[in-house]
């Protein structure tokens, strides 16, 4: 048959296929190979200018160790702690150019954070963005300048870590940042009583906007409350866990009130939302920068002085009151940021003077002053 069919000579052509055998390959060209792809196209110098570059970096950057931390103290007769503190969050610290301690990878530094201040502008406020932006942290300041003035944060203008909106923090705000201090609202008497619904609103709605920003970006949130949420205090000196005496109709309870409903939101935020919030009561501060017109008894006294009347006191003058200078206050809101507690804590002076006391203070240095000029 057809299929049957073999061709001539096909079989002795398998037979010759099946006993043909390579010859065993040379291992000395296994060797030779690698050597042959090194040496084509200056691939050797490569490597080598690879390696020397390699070396002449690491050998340039620091070396990184084991840092032991210095303990934290607080003097009390300076009001002062030693030591810089930094939350874990954000170690390792320098303050000064000086580390306070952790171990910074090769050739890293610390990250500035993104702080967002609301009433960065107004007394307080302007002296905590000074000291921010000394410590190498971008701010972005909030404020409405109802009782803020542009002047106070005028010399950072130029630097490029610094930011100002003008913005009611009664309005929804979008940011990127890693820490909010709130501080946006009128503390005086005579501010906050000139617009009470709008004092209100600006310490509830605005705080509850702030909390909503701190909790879609994981930021964390520092309220300053005040020692108005004590009220009129049956107890002396007020510890943090005493209730206070208040009067909810009273015509200051627009601040009052309206500090601690807003002490409410950050609490129930922490406990419900897991936001890290911190709370601060902050007394009666004085310094550079401070209102002249606001009402307070420091204020009053500087400018009857100045103006060369007799200084007004009321009563009997035996009323006392606290009085911390706002470099010292501004330490105790850092501190707390950076520190572990939620709070509420006092940040005050625990010494307290007589109006009659102050006033006589405030003659004395306003006599030598005189005779300075």
């Amino acid at each position: 048959m057809a299929s049957e069919l073999i061709f001539r000579g096909q079989n002795e052509s398998h037979q010759a296929a099946d006993s043909y055998s390579p010859k065993p390959p040379k291992p000395w060209l296994l060797t030779l190979r690698p050597i042959r792809y090194i040496l084509r196209e200056q691939r050797l110098l490569c490597v080598l200018a690879g390696i020397a570059i390699a070396t002449v970096i690491f050998a340039l950057l620091p070396s990184g160790g084991h840092r032991h931390t210095e303990p934290i103290s607080f003097d009390s007769s300076s009001s002062a702690f030693t030591h810089p503190m930094r939350h874990k969050y954000y170690e390792p610290a320098m303050v000064s150019g000086r580390s306070t301690g952790g171990k910074i990878p090769l050739g890293l530094k610390r990250k500035g954070l993104r702080i967002v201040v609301t009433g960065g502008a107004g007394f307080v406020g302007s002296h905590l963005v000074d000291r921010l932006i000394s410590r190498g942290d971008s701010v972005i300041v909030v404020d409405n300048f109802f009782t803020g003035r542009k002047e106070n944060v005028m010399h950072h203008f130029k630097n490029p870590r610094f930011e100002m909106i003008r913005h009611d923090v009664v309005e929804p705000l979008l940011l990127e940042v890693d820490q909010i201090y709130h501080l946006a609202c009128p503390a005086s008497p005579v501010h906050y009583k000139h617009n009470p619904v709008k004092t209100i609103k600006t310490n509830v709605v605005g705080t509850l906007n702030m909390l909503g920003l701190a909790k879609r970006v994981g930021a964390r949130f520092l309220l300053t409350s005040t020692s108005e949420v004590y009220g009129d205090p049956l107890q002396h000196p007020q510890v943090e866990t005493y209730w206070g005496n208040v009067n909810p109709i009273g015509v200051r309870s627009c601040y009052d009130e309206g500090k601690r409903t807003a002490e409410t939101l950050a609490m129930d935020y922490h406990r419900g939302a897991g936001v890290e919030v911190r709370i601060a009561r902050i007394f009666n501060t004085y310094g550079p920068r401070m209102c002249i017109d606001d009402g307070r008894v420091v204020s009053n006294f500087v400018a009857q002085a100045l103006r060369k009347e007799p200084m007004t006191v009321y009563g009997d003058g035996k009323q006392t009151r606290s009085f911390q200078y706002v470099s010292d206050l501004v330490e105790g809101l850092m501190r707390l940021m950076e520190g572990e507690h939620v709070g509420p804590f006092n940040l005050g002076n625990p010494g307290e003077f007589t109006m009659l006391e102050l006033a006589q203070v405030m003659h004395i240095n306003t006599f030598f002053i005189s005779c300075m000029i």
